[in-house]
């Protein structure tokens, strides 16, 4: 992108969901974005490069310069990701799924970006938390995002039980997600542990054709026959 000033930016470039055509719910923007950047900062090079080029076929693989940042980077070398900006380059921050920053290692990198004072523009696009929550009909003034939950079985049902004490206490959806393949043992957990007039929505396949949505009580989920195994799906839950 065309630099008006002496630093380069830093763009939050959000992706798809799952494997469908980008421009069904990416704005045309982020074309333009990605057609004038080269230096990026991704999670994961492979599925980063296939993104970049699926949604700008003409764009020059090799003039891409990209650095990666996930688990297994080392925090010391991060600052340097940004150095292209004091060249007057902008770098483009790609997330695996959805909207880099949101349960997305590439929030650190913001950090740093806010302390090296360079300018971080977000970009519209589909963020599964958020979309969950928009159409769970649960409270969206009052929500929290809790990532993960523990493993361990014994772990995660005292977390489970202490979100529904705060859930009913503060009036507060609880959000969180887990491993896809581990979908199905943590809803049998959830209807195993939350009171049967808490309120769960399962939200799954968000953005794709295959998409389901619904909210319902525990006693009521107990019912039906849910199979989320290796699908990419969000829990909320307010007591």
């Amino acid at each position: 992108m065309e630099n008006t000033t002496k630093t380069g930016k830093i763009y939050l470039i959000p992706t798809t969901l799952g494997d469908n055509e980008p421009l069904e719910v990416l704005p045309i923007s982020i074309k333009r974005t990605i057609e004038q950047i080269d230096y990026y900062i991704v999670e994961n090079e492979k599925t980063a490069r296939r993104f970049i080029k699926k949604i700008s076929s003409g764009k020059s693989q090799p003039s891409l310069h990209i650095e990666l940042i996930n688990k297994f980077t080392d925090p010391q070398i991060i600052p340097s990701f940004l150095d292209p900006c004091f060249e007057g380059k902008s770098i483009g921050i790609i997330s695996e799924a959805g909207c880099p920053g949101i349960a997305d290692p590439g929030a650190e990198v913001v950090k740093i970006a806010h302390q090296k004072n360079l300018q971080v523009v977000p970009l519209v696009g589909p963020s599964s938390i958020f979309l969950a929550l928009m159409a769970s009909g649960l409270n969206g003034q009052s929500f929290a995002f809790n990532g993960y939950l523990p493993i361990d079985s014994s772990e995660r049902k005292a977390v489970i039980k202490k979100m529904e004490r705060i859930s009913k206490d503060n009036n507060q959806s609880q959000i969180f997600i887990e491993t896809p393949y581990r979908n199905d043992k943590l809803l049998a957990e959830l209807l195993k542990t939350l009171a049967n007039h808490t309120l769960l929505c399962i939200a799954t396949d968000i953005t794709l054709p295959t998409e389901q949505i619904a909210t319902n009580t525990i006693a009521e989920w107990k019912k039906i026959n849910v199979d989320l195994n290796k699908r990419p799906t969000i829990f909320i839950f307010q007591a």
